[in-house]
């Protein structure tokens, strides 16, 4: 009886392997041809030049990008759930004096989101999807595009969005602290 129940589980096991595999799809795979469950992974390693840590300055403020490879994330979309690899960017932005105006690098603040949603290989860059800050202030997309091996440039196109007392608390700290810029801020490699 354990050998029959052995051989089923070895076999089960098996198909849902298989099953898998034929759902990884490539990165860039339009979110149309993307099955529910899929796994559209970084079988080219393109996100790979962008991982590491990045400063640069603007306006006065010092900006560090933490940039990491995260698999296996979760996307949910209107019908369908689904799992990618993306770059999963955490931040700093301090001032001239030192003083720390946001950090989602040490504070986890999971409201604030800032991932990767597409690679453009033909011009080096790779599109971000911005949750925003406090109450969605500044959501939008960021395109960082590799210079070379140790620098990017910053584009970041924030949305609008109207804010009121019911749909963010008084007194909420609603400042966008990442750069409004449009190719004129590079990051170094550190």
């Amino acid at each position: 009886m354990k050998t029959v129940f052995f051989k089923y589980l070895v076999l089960l096991n098996l198909i849902i392997i298989i099953s898998c595999k034929s759902q990884t799809l490539p990165l860039n795979t339009l979110i149309d041809d993307i099955p529910q469950g899929a796994y559209v992974k970084d079988l080219n390693n393109e996100l790979n030049p962008y991982i590491g840590v990045y400063k640069g300055n603007y306006e006065g403020n010092e900006i560090t990008l933490f940039i990491n490879k995260v698999e296996h994330k979760l996307e949910k979309s209107v019908d369908k759930n689904y799992f990618m690899d993306v770059l999963d960017v955490k931040y700093t932005v301090k001032n001239s004096s030192g003083l720390i105006l946001q950090d989602t690098h040490n504070n986890n603040s999971s409201n604030i989101k800032l991932y990767s949603i597409r690679v453009r290989s033909s011009n080096n860059s790779v599109a971000f999807y911005y949750s925003g800050t406090n109450c969605k202030v500044g959501w939008g997309s960021i395109i960082l595009k590799r210079l070379n091996s140790t620098q990017l440039s910053w584009e970041y196109y924030p949305n609008s969005r109207i804010i009121t007392d019911a749909s963010c608390p008084p007194g909420t700290d609603t400042t966008v602290y990442l750069p409004v810029t449009d190719d004129e801020l590079i990051f170094t490699k550190q």
